[in-house]
């Protein structure tokens, strides 16, 4: 039965059938699995963001050329759906991280959010004031 309240334990089903925890062995390489797909997606939303900045500020300069550059479209277009990829696999990332968050388990919850936290600090926590945020949201 699946529990509907958090709780405390080693016995976890996460994400689908098989992914079953019997063991502390177990349990331990599943919480470092969440920490390290948590961290991973911080990293991934680094990216993200990072070559939507390079691409707008390519984009945006004015070049007394643009008229006569073909490959101008081609690139805003290859650019726009890199970023679409890089925003599905993101996203997919995310919402698998709150569908394991919603095993209800508390180690599963503090390894996910200390992951989340550690990559933050790691990848996204930097001095450049050049990649804007767009939603302060972990999962967004």
């Amino acid at each position: 039965m699946m529990h509907m309240t958090l709780y405390w334990g080693k016995d976890v089903t996460l994400l689908i059938d098989y992914w079953k925890t019997d063991s502390w062995l177990s349990y331990l390489l599943t919480l470092l699995a969440c920490f390290l797909f948590a961290s991973f997606y911080q990293y991934m939303e680094d990216r993200r963001l990072r070559f939507r900045s390079i691409a707008f500020s390519n984009s945006s300069q004015p070049s007394s050329n643009v008229a006569a550059d073909p490959l101008l479209p081609k690139y805003r277009c290859s650019s726009k759906l890199a970023m679409a990829v890089l925003f599905g696999i993101n996203s997919a990332i995310g919402y698998l991280l709150m569908l394991a968050i919603m095993s209800f388990n508390v180690g599963v919850f503090l390894a996910i959010v200390l992951g989340l936290a550690v990559g933050y600090l790691l990848f996204r926590c930097t001095d450049e004031d050049t990649v804007v945020v767009e939603n302060v949201c972990a999962c967004a």
